[in-house]
């Protein structure tokens, strides 16, 4: 007699047979196959959609910032910057632009003067030059910012921050604050400045109006400098001896946005602690895939033995079984990386960052559970291609 054969249509719906007739464990075993790739998706999906919304904020602001301020002396104690420190900077050939702020001493910040001094909020009082949000990158959220005029009167900008704390949520003629003793007129509110955080609790007064009204000495605490990208590192070199010559190892040199590419770094190595997560889901996924194959093997003997009976091979016996497990794996898939990807653009656009799946984590979504149901597959596939017709007859 000719053998017998199998066609892939009759492969798929012998495959099949085991959902269908047992839907409601088809799907708890797919459940953990789900919630392993759901996990594994999300997870990536996330931190792709973090990672391109902090590389838009890096390009939109710059990475060519660099900052100087004061370090410590051979003694321990804090350095000052030159007084011609931002004058000095200025004259490196390839910086193109340069601003400063000087930080006020004693110059607390109040809402009203009812407020008890012990009770500052953690906010600094910045003398700033009128050309500071240019270098710094920092936009206003209301408001104007300082200008060659209002830069001598008593008006001051706040930080995003700053003016959370001080409960202003507008600027106006009418919003005054009580800056080192005086009443200065918020006149802008600035959005939080990611390069330059040091302004999001600070006060920001004109330079000038620092100087005649809060007693400011007139030196430079941070000098930002921009320069363009091939010229950083050069600049970089020679900004502490240009900064402070008769004394450079005084002065700290930073790239803010250096502190952002650590950020995703740590924040990098967190994903890589959940993707080990989800994949100890998708583990655990797969070991009940092989329990509920297993289990199907020994329930069905009577039907393995029948089949076996009318001519069935033990590769069509070993396939069919292979397929079952391979179709609940595919299925357990396909609903975690629907699910996976829609918690990833659901959690991105709360966030507002642009939603960004890669492709390989697509790919490993399909490729993982189809391996896994093949691993899973294996030993109850065999274990019923080897079962003999007879004994699977007699089985009850």
């Amino acid at each position: 007699m000719p053998p017998s054969r199998l066609w892939p249509g009759d492969v798929v719906r012998g495959g099949a047979v085991g959902l269908r007739t047992r839907p409601l464990r088809a799907v708890l075993s797919a459940l953990g196959i789900a919630i392993g790739i759901a996990a594994m998706v999300a997870v990536v999906g996330i931190s792709s959609s973090s990672r391109a919304d902090l590389d838009r904020t890096l390009a939109s602001l710059g990475t060519n910032l660099l900052t100087v301020s004061p370090g410590r002396t051979m003694s321990g104690a804090e350095a000052t910057l030159p007084a011609r420190a931002e004058d000095m900077v200025a004259r490196i050939g390839p910086v193109s632009s340069v601003s400063a702020i000087g930080e006020v001493a004693d110059a607390d910040v109040y809402r009203t003067d009812r407020i008890p001094e012990a009770e500052t909020g953690g906010l600094a009082t910045y003398a700033v030059r009128t050309d500071l949000r240019a270098a710094t990158g920092a936009r206003l959220r209301d408001g104007s910012w300082l200008n060659a005029a209002t830069a001598r009167y008593p008006a001051v900008v706040l930080g995003a921050t700053a003016a959370e704390r001080l409960g202003v949520g507008r600027a106006s003629p009418e919003v005054r604050v009580l800056v080192g003793g005086e009443w200065f007129t918020v006149v802008g509110i600035l959005e939080p400045a990611p390069l330059a955080p040091e302004l999001d609790l600070a006060a920001l007064v004109g330079w000038p109006a620092a100087q005649d009204r809060l007693g400011f000495d007139g030196r430079a605490t941070t000098v930002y400098t921009r320069s363009p990208d091939a010229d950083v590192a050069a600049v970089r070199a020679v900004l502490g001896a240009t900064a402070n010559p008769a004394a450079p190892n005084e002065v700290e040199v930073s790239r803010p946005s250096d502190a952002l590419a650590a950020k995703r770094a740590a924040g990098e190595a967190f994903t890589r602690l959940l993707l080990g997560v989800g994949a100890v889901a998708l583990l655990v996924g797969g070991v009940g895939v092989a329990n509920t194959m297993v289990i199907s093997v020994l329930e069905r003997r009577a039907e393995i033995g029948l089949r076996r009976a009318l001519g069935a091979t033990r590769g069509h016996v070993r396939t069919q079984f292979l397929t079952e497990s391979l179709l609940l794996s595919a299925l357990g898939g396909a609903a975690g990386t629907l699910l996976g990807a829609a918690v990833s653009a659901a959690y991105a656009a709360a966030q507002g960052w642009p939603p960004v799946l890669p492709a390989w984590a697509l790919a490993g979504a399909l490729v993982a559970p189809l391996t896994l149901g093949t691993l899973a597959g294996l030993y109850p596939a065999h274990h019923a291609s080897r079962l003999p017709p007879t004994t699977a007859l007699a089985a009850p």
